[in-house]
């Protein structure tokens, strides 16, 4: 993946992406009083290798003038059938309402579909609020059978 969005650059992951991406997105948690989980929810951004290209999924920084600015990933889960999770979709917010995120999550769809995935999944925190409007109004739906800690909501959209 290589793609530009105004002046932002959308790129394949690499190894020395690891810090400034764990840097934006424990940033962005802190910010909204969630905690960085090395051992649990985060361990997959350090170990971008085994959990996502490995898998066959896709992990994405988003750079601003050769600065790390945000994430988006996703890989293939075992829920439903045919199915992948979006997973650490996180920008910063000087780069926030200016229809990146949207952009971003149309992206990875196309991606997703691409690969012949049918089912998106996307479990996020009410606390994320910017978040939760962003899939609600994408057409995600909610579901049940949240399994991360610090998350309470998680949604479905069927491709």
């Amino acid at each position: 993946m290589q793609d530009y969005y105004q002046d932002f650059l959308i790129r394949d992951w690499k190894q020395g992406d690891r810090i400034p991406a764990s840097a934006v997105i424990q940033s962005v948690l802190s910010e909204y009083g969630l905690g960085w989980e090395p051992e649990g929810a985060d361990r997959d951004v350090l170990q971008v290798e085994a959990c996502y290209l490995a898998t066959g999924g896709e992990f994405w920084v988003i750079e601003h003038q050769s600065q790390v600015v945000g994430t988006a990933a996703y890989y293939p889960i075992h829920r439903g059938e045919k199915a992948v999770e979006i997973r650490k979709m996180y920008l910063l917010p000087r780069v926030r309402g200016l229809g990146l995120g949207k952009y971003l999550l149309q992206q990875l769809e196309s991606a997703i579909a691409s690969r012949g995935f049918g089912q998106i999944w996307i479990e996020t925190a009410s606390v994320l609020a910017e978040a939760v409007k962003l899939y609600e109004n994408n057409g995600y739906n909610p579901a049940t059978g949240v399994e991360t800690a610090r998350c309470d909501r998680v949604y479905v959209k069927f491709l």
